[in-house]
């Protein structure tokens, strides 16, 4: 069911996710039914996966056959090559969560017109909750509107995280940025669906998130869910041009700028006299 309230665009978009949603909501029930292939170790995709993203394709494409799409599974063999409004798509974002039956996934959908997001859907189908955001526009959750935390000392928040899981990501590094988040901060939580990461620091639920590897269908939809709800997304260096540098940073505005001294020398965009710190604090760390 369409709102009249919500932007032509989203309307279709929120169509397409419930769509997907209740494709894995149904999948859900016998997970141990669902058959399952290995893209990389560590890496799984799923017929659920599949016949999401082929919903969600389907009904944009049918509102707007000269839209281009960018999906995760079938990167852009479908809809327009040249157009200027471009469907960002994770059909099931938190895929190893779901099948284990840990229900904390999510279909993401975001409309990028010449390279800016403008209008994005999250929608987790295990507790029916519908992120919703467009340019301008604001930030809503079931029609709820949000607003980021408030909370403006960093011993007091609350933040999300990836780990990694891939051959050949830095494990040390990641271990070390974790082990310094975790001695200034209330907490870190690693969920495991960033989509949602992102749409919870928007909600306030969360203060602040970060992660590595991560690709544009990932962070999407969620960026502006934060933006829209007044916080800020970049890199780890706080430079906003983020969306293609598999890094990602989010929150408030004051928590980000207290993030960024932490998280920056982390970053692949950092100078090397930041490279340099981070190395001699994980030879400190080596000492007996």
């Amino acid at each position: 069911m369409s709102s009249p309230n919500l932007h032509p665009m989203l309307n279709v978009a929120v169509k397409a996710a419930r769509a997907a949603g209740a494709i894995i909501n149904r999948a859900a029930l016998d997970v141990e039914a669902v058959r399952i292939s290995q893209k990389q170790i560590n890496d799984f995709v799923t017929e659920v996966d599949h016949a999401s993203e082929k919903v969600i394709i389907e009904t944009l494409l049918g509102a707007y056959p000269g839209h281009g799409i960018l999906a995760e599974e079938s990167g852009s063999e479908h809809g327009a090559r040249d157009s200027e409004c471009v469907w960002i798509i994770d059909p099931l974002d938190g895929t190893t969560n779901f099948i284990h039956g840990f229900p904390v996934y999510c279909v993401s959908i975001a409309l990028a017109v010449r390279g800016k997001v403008e209008q994005a859907v999250i929608f987790d189908p295990s507790r029916n909750d519908l992120f919703t955001a467009t340019k301008g526009r604001g930030a809503y959750c079931n029609d709820r509107r949000l607003r980021v935390s408030k909370r403006t000392r960093l011993s007091e928040c609350l933040l999300s995280t990836g780990f990694p899981f891939r051959p050949g990501d830095n494990f040390k590094s990641y271990l070390n940025m974790m082990g310094d988040v975790m001695q200034v901060t209330s907490g870190l939580r690693r969920p495991g669906a960033a989509a949602l990461d992102l749409a919870y620091v928007a909600a306030g639920f969360t203060d602040g998130f970060f992660e590595k590897g991560l690709q544009p269908w990932d962070v999407a939809a969620g960026s502006l869910l934060v933006t829209e709800a007044g916080g800020l997304v970049g890199n780890f260096t706080g430079e906003a041009n983020f969306l293609e540098q598999q890094e990602c940073m989010a929150a408030s505005p004051k928590i980000y700028g207290q993030l960024v001294p932490l998280l920056g020398k982390y970053s692949k965009f950092a100078g090397a006299a930041d490279k340099a710190v981070v190395v001699q604090a994980a030879a400190d760390r080596s000492q007996p």
